[in-house]
């Protein structure tokens, strides 16, 4: 599995089109700065022909310590979701076809 860092993002953008690396970094902590905004005042933000990211709300449940076996309270919690536009999973369905 290869992660991606906010550096990669940026030192693509600046090799992609020169701008200062400076400016490259600035534009990506913006971008996420613009996301997570987004989702704080509006539980979802969308990336046209990428996704979209949305808050949903878990409700607190009984869960299990698997070694223990001991019952454990897990809070209600506000978790972030991705659901990839029709476009990013046709891309990723015709590599898929390509390899079999």
């Amino acid at each position: 599995m290869n992660n991606i860092t906010r550096d990669n993002i940026s030192e693509f953008i600046n090799n992609e089109f020169g701008l200062a690396k400076k400016d490259c970094d600035d534009i990506v902590n913006e971008l996420i700065e613009q996301i997570i905004v987004g989702l704080i005042n509006h539980k979802i933000f969308k990336i046209h022909n990428f996704g979209t990211f949305k808050i949903k709300q878990k409700k607190s449940r009984i869960g299990r310590n698997p070694k223990t076996k001991e019952e454990v309270m897990i809070s209600e919690r506000n978790v972030i979701s991705f659901t990839p536009s029709k476009k990013i999973l046709l891309m990723i369905n015709e590599d898929l076809d390509e390899k079999i």
